[in-house]
């Protein structure tokens, strides 16, 4: 029967053999994860590019004519200048739902719990009746 030294040592020599095993794993993961990341980077890159060429040239030749001579889809060629991103400057980002409702001062409204300076509000005066003709349905027998 094993000692429990030899058992130990057999378990440490088990667990270096996995764990070897599971930090070559997970090396390998990361690297093909940077590559993968840096390849998708360089097609977003050409992608954009080609919308702006497509955009470009919308005025001298049109997306079947192009699909046509170079044998790529139309539905390609629409993505890439549909999904290519303007050169607009960017929008704030919405602000969340209670201070979505700020006034065009950028100050929240009032609330039941904010107090206000000046006068309080006034209730807006009923509108005044129509002159002219008054019209009242007739009564069908």
């Amino acid at each position: 029967m094993a000692t429990p030294e030899e058992i130990e040592h057999r378990v440490e020599e088990n667990d270096s053999a996995t764990t070897a095993k599971r930090s070559a794993a997970a090396k390998r993961v990361g690297e093909l994860a940077l590559r993968r990341a840096a390849i998708a980077e360089q097609l977003d890159e050409i992608e954009r590019e080609l919308g702006d060429v497509l955009a470009e040239s919308g005025d001298v030749i049109g997306a079947d004519e192009l699909a046509k001579f170079t044998d790529v889809p139309v539905a390609d060629l629409d993505r890439w200048l549909n999904g290519r991103k303007t050169t607009r400057t960017k929008r704030r980002k919405a602000a969340p739902a209670s201070s979505a409702t700020k006034t065009e001062t950028g100050q929240d409204p009032p609330t039941a719990t904010t107090k206000r300076s000046g006068p309080p509000p006034t209730v807006p005066e009923p509108a005044e009746p129509r002159s002219g003709p008054v019209r009242v349905p007739a009564e069908v027998a």
